[in-house]
């Protein structure tokens, strides 16, 4: 298991070009290392993340279009790598998550939240739309309406609202976050993480497919799981009355 923790407490996590960069990075090797099983988001302090640093975003005023675009897809690359690679990824709102950040949530397979997060797709105060998939994701979640409520008037909402219109999983107290992050992460990573990760890439391209090519994702992706071995080991596991080993294989 990777437990990620995006570390500028003194701004709130804010990402600068430095933190987004280690963020590719870790992100890219946590997605190729077999032995990681399971992958944790979290903020370090009392938030999540507040997004782009308004330092960076400063700059950004004087800066060509073309560096703009380049920073842009550097942080559609952090969406990417969540989304795209074969095991689950978590995460773990302990605070503020608006912005940049709070796409990086919603790209996230599961969402567990403190009593204390709060979430926002604030890019509208600043005259932006989301561009990190929060308009790919959010309405997904939410419905249509809800999520041109959210994009079009940049509110935040705390953990409770967010729970309620299924933004996220699950709340919890502030205090009990790690823990049941820990062991939810700790669950799936000793599951079979092979159909685990087969099963996100279905549903991923399932959100964009009809019905018919859905079922033909399944077929493939089911054809590759007979040949695991942890499916080996469910099935000899169930005959022989006892709890499955499984391996990720």
């Amino acid at each position: 298991m990777a437990w990620i923790t995006m570390n500028r407490p003194e701004v709130l996590n804010a990402w600068d070009i430095e933190m987004m960069d280690d963020l590719v990075r870790i992100l890219s090797e946590v997605g190729e290392d077999e032995e990681v099983r399971a992958v944790v988001i979290i903020g370090a302090g009392r938030a999540f993340s507040a997004g782009g640093d308004i330092k960076m975003q400063k700059q950004a005023l004087d800066q060509p279009l073309a560096t703009k675009l380049e920073r842009m897809i550097l942080a559609q690359r952090i969406t990417r790598y969540i989304a795209n690679m074969e095991k689950p990824v978590i995460a773990a709102v302990n605070g503020v998550a608006v912005g940049a950040a709070c796409d990086m949530a919603l790209a996230s397979d599961i969402r567990i939240a403190s009593e204390n997060a709060s979430f926002g797709e604030v890019f509208v105060r600043r005259g932006l739309i989301p561009d990190m998939g929060g308009m790919f994701f959010l309405p997904r979640f939410v419905g249509i309406a809800k999520a041109k409520e959210l994009i079009f008037s940049g509110d935040i909402i705390d953990a409770q609202e967010a729970e309620r219109i299924g933004l996220v999983n699950k709340v919890v107290p502030a205090d009990k976050l790690e823990t049941e992050t820990l062991e939810l992460a700790r669950r799936l990573a000793s599951g079979p993480t092979k159909a685990i990760g087969l099963a996100k890439k279905v549903i991923n391209k399932s959100l964009v497919a009809d019905l018919e090519t859905s079922l033909d994702y399944a077929i493939q992706a089911q054809t590759i799981c007979y040949h695991t071995e942890d499916h080996a080991e469910a099935t000899r596991a169930f005959l022989e009355k006892r709890e499955p080993q499984f391996k990720g294989r």
